[in-house]
């Protein structure tokens, strides 16, 4: 629900409020930190899978064999971790939310608490069909969900994010 909206020589100001669901927040979440260990999730199973065979040629089968249990075992206990994590948020994260955007940055009011976010702590954003998901370094360190804007406003901010990347400002 959009509680207002300004667009003032292509600034970004503008206000909406919207209350997300368990499942939308545990899919940023897992879709986040999925983008943030990326590295660790292509590299690590390929590591413990040729480690685990020169173990077996050099003799020692039992480490081997554990080394490649943990390249198989690896991304479904990360996934199921990272499941966990999102849902002990969800008590903090599900509430009626309200969302003021600027040129600046943003804030996220509900009852609870209010926390303000400038758009130069993040070096990256990254778009998603569902998400607009923060970065700071590699880590992954807040969402927006496109659903909570209108077509319009999800426009203007793809178009302000795109602008700032491009500009080497995130």
């Amino acid at each position: 629900m959009m509680v207002n909206t300004s667009d003032e020589g292509g600034m970004v100001d503008f206000a909406v409020r919207y209350e997300p669901t368990p499942d939308e927040v545990a899919r940023a979440l897992k879709q986040g930190f999925r983008r943030q260990l990326k590295a660790t999730y292509r590299v690590l199973p390929p590591v413990l899978i040729v480690s685990g065979l020169v173990c077996i040629l050099v003799g020692n089968v039992s480490l081997g064999v554990g080394m490649l249990v943990g390249a198989v075992v690896f991304p479904l206990i990360a996934t199921w971790s990272i499941g966990r994590t999102a849902k002990r948020q969800l008590t903090y994260l599900c509430v009626p939310t309200t969302l003021r955007m600027t040129s600046d940055g943003y804030e996220c009011r509900t009852d609870q608490s209010t926390t303000t976010m400038q758009w130069s702590l993040f070096g990256r954003v990254e778009t998603t069909p569902e998400f607009w998901l923060f970065f700071v370094n590699k880590q992954c360190a807040g969402f927006l969900p496109r659903r909570a804007f209108d077509s319009e406003q999800q426009a203007e901010l793809d178009g302000f994010f795109a602008a700032r990347q491009n500009a080497g400002v995130t």
